[in-house]
């Protein structure tokens, strides 16, 4: 989609600000658990942006990042979240061409929508995933991701 304005973001308080250039995908559903605790939700709606397309308009200073501990391999899960009202905000990492950003975060429409679920082994119980969407387990997105 082409657009002429960048596609604004913000946390619940408006502390952080960003703006994105253009929203490039994949969109993806994260079922996995650190993803559901982090989000407090089902799954987390993320939605890949290269990092130079990325910019952080006010409030880069409220971020605050968590690193997990690392459960099997590299990399560590990492979490960012505005320390003012606790809402998950983007972790840019400046020596990455691609960083994740919460979806739900998006004040305009970014013209996407979601193309997969992602980790659905380790979904939640009570979580029917009842749309369309193709479902990608641990190995499959492995594979999915390796022939890109």
């Amino acid at each position: 989609m082409s657009r002429d304005a960048p596609i604004g973001g913000s946390c619940l308080c408006g502390g952080v600000r960003f703006e994105i250039a253009a929203a490039a995908g994949p969109f993806e559903l994260c079922h996995c658990s650190r993803c559901r605790k982090a989000t407090g939700a089902a799954f987390a709606a993320m939605l890949g942006v290269r990092t130079a397309d990325f910019r952080f308009v006010t409030g880069e200073e409220l971020v605050t990042r968590y690193e997990a501990p690392l459960r099997d391999a590299p990399p560590p899960y990492r979490a960012a979240f505005c320390r003012r009202c606790g809402s998950p905000v983007p972790n840019p990492d400046l020596g990455s061409a691609w960083c994740e950003v919460p979806a739900g975060l998006l004040d305009d429409d970014p013209g996407l929508r979601p193309d997969k679920h992602i980790f659905i082994e380790l979904k939640a119980p009570w979580h029917e995933i009842t749309d369309a969407l193709p479902q990608y387990d641990a190995p499959r997105l492995r594979a999915l991701r390796h022939r890109r």
